[in-house]
């Protein structure tokens, strides 16, 4: 069964593999597309730490809120991974939300995407942090029916200056 665990080494190959195909698609979170697979295998404790370094009790820079990646794993293959925001800045407030997903390509489709946002929210839950704010850009119909499928009610589109040229769907996610 799949799960949402901490970065971790043991599964290095297969996250290198999932970057792989994300640039090959040329889809993914805005970073993905930009990393050096030969400086990831060369040191991936950074990535580590790297991925870590918004979570609680560390220094944070202006302008950034704690968070936390977890990554969607079964046995050692990575699926996708997830950022938990704990609180929204205004940038966050009108673009990005408390939850931020990707699922690599050759695992879309297969409900992973609707599963890495309900274990998200159940960590949220554990956090505290309700109502969940999720976006997604409006053409982005695989994300729509995912935040949709977990209990997203729209908030409704809106234009983002510093978000490409289309508008984004803002859903608030209500816990119990």
């Amino acid at each position: 069964m799949p799960e949402l665990v901490r970065p971790s080494e043991r599964y290095k190959d297969s996250f290198l593999d999932a970057v792989r195909e994300a640039q090959a698609a040329g889809s993914g979170l805005g970073d993905t597309l930009k990393w050096n697979l030969d400086d990831i295998r060369a040191d991936f404790g950074k990535v580590l730490r790297d991925l870590t370094r918004y979570e609680p009790g560390n220094d944070l820079p202006d302008g950034f809120v704690h968070s936390e990646y977890r990554w969607l794993v079964e046995g050692t293959e990575y699926l996708g991974r997830v950022s938990i925001r704990h609180t929204l800045s205004d940038h966050l407030r009108e673009f990005g939300g408390h939850i931020g997903y990707e699922v690599r390509p050759s695992a879309r489709r297969r409900g992973y995407g609707t599963l890495i946002l309900k274990l998200a929210l159940e960590r949220a839950r554990e956090l505290g942090i309700g109502p969940v704010l999720v976006t997604c850009d409006v053409d982005n119909l695989g994300s729509r029916g995912v935040i949709e499928a977990n209990g997203g009610e729209l908030e409704g589109e809106f234009e983002v200056p510093q978000h490409q040229d289309k508008p984004i769907r803002r859903y608030w996610i209500r816990q119990s």
